[in-house]
């Protein structure tokens, strides 16, 4: 599914944008804004339940706690008065639903910035060599990778796999021909023969794991030497892994440190996502009571993340992405916490507001407000 996200609605919409402004750095914000402003609707029903559970939650597990004490004896009106419950304030599990309704376009998008043409696209093929004793009684079963939608020029791109038509199972002393080709079964190299410099887009194949049990050639030639398990990996050049964007050197560039020198517009990039996600969390407790924990979460967060991807690293194109994705929530957020409240919820912020101090409100922002708001408040 992801990847028919991606390659038929993804990839179009991209292609759209490059052929107004050739810059894959620009497509990639395009795309992000795009794909965010059409599931707007969803994120914000999962940001306003969010918003609205955080305020009713207290009182909710109180009044849950006085029905199944008062109708301890009586499970049907006990389930009667939980419904009305829910009725009144929502279920928990409603902010739910649209979250899982837009993961799929948010997976499938991410794959596809992890893709050509922002990245080299890797082919894996994990081979299990056994005697020739033994191979003769293995069941041929054909192998197949999962298809990438391969960039040859800026406009063009073509689904591409990896396939051994006799299996991943190989008899010592045999060879075996890794197959690129398309869905309908058309031969890579044909197409690339049609390519200005349409050779540069062979994957350039290497044994990764058990370099004494197989070797490979340049083209694509899997010879078994000794019976064990390897892993070939083959990897076809993004067409635009090695282009720059404003600050970035190449959008295709992975890792924080590498070859002993900081890759500064990774550690930018990086940098942003966690200053951004710091921000969106803060915007989403605007207005709210104070809550010590959920404070200190929103603190941790955000390192725990953004170091994860220091050691855990992305493509820059990637990165672009998240920190564009999270300005993007952190706005929607923002725009979302001015919403009126209903009557009932309302009067029971009020009610919690109450009984703290003001400058300790908004999940410590100082009175509820931003530094850049002027005083009054939410209207």
């Amino acid at each position: 599914m992801i990847g028919y996200i991606s390659d038929n609605l993804l990839l179009p919409i991209l292609d759209f944008f490059y052929g107004l402004v050739p810059s894959y750095g620009l497509a990639i914000v395009a795309l992000t804004v795009v794909i965010r402003l059409a599931l707007f609707p969803l994120s914000a029903g999962s940001i306003r339940s969010a918003r609205r559970m955080r305020i009713a939650q207290p009182v909710m597990q109180k009044r849950q706690a006085e029905i199944k004490s008062r109708f301890a004896s009586n499970p049907q009106k006990q389930q009667e008065e939980l419904g009305k419950l829910m009725k009144e304030f929502g279920s928990p599990l409603a902010g739910c639903l649209p979250l899982l309704v837009q993961m799929p376009i948010l997976f499938a998008l991410f794959a596809t910035l992890r893709g050509s043409p922002f990245a080299d696209v890797p082919y894996t093929l994990n081979l299990k060599v056994l005697p020739s004793e033994q191979i003769a009684a293995v069941e041929p079963k054909p192998f197949t990778s999962a298809s990438h939608s391969i960039f040859v020029t800026e406009t063009n791109h073509v689904p591409v796999i990896a396939s051994l038509p006799g299996g991943t199972k190989i008899g010592t002393g045999d060879s075996v021909q890794i197959q690129l080709q398309t869905k309908s079964g058309e031969a890579f190299g044909e197409i690339l023969d049609g390519v200005e410099n349409g050779k540069s887009f062979l994957p350039a194949w290497t044994v990764t794991k058990g370099e004494s049990i197989v070797s490979v050639s340049e083209t694509g030639e899997i010879t078994a030497l000794a019976a064990g398990d390897a892993t070939v990996e083959g990897k076809i050049p993004g067409l635009a892994a090695r282009s720059g964007f404003l600050f970035i050197k190449a959008l295709g560039q992975v890792g924080f440190y590498t070859d002993g020198a900081v890759n500064w517009d990774i550690a930018i990039l990086v940098g942003s996502f966690g200053l951004s996600l710091f921000i969106s969390q803060l915007l989403s407790g605007m207005g709210m009571p104070a809550n010590q924990q959920q404070s200190t979460a929103n603190k941790i967060t955000p390192v725990m993340i953004t170091g994860m991807f220091l050691f855990f690293p992305l493509p820059a194109g990637v990165l672009l992405y998240m920190v564009i994705a999270n300005i993007f929530q952190a706005l929607q957020t923002f725009l979302l916490t001015r919403e009126a409240l209903p009557d009932n919820l309302q009067a029971i912020l009020d009610e919690q507001l109450k009984q703290q101090p003001a400058p300790a409100a908004a999940g410590g922002i100082p009175g509820g407000r931003l530094p850049f708001e002027p005083k009054g408040g939410n209207k």
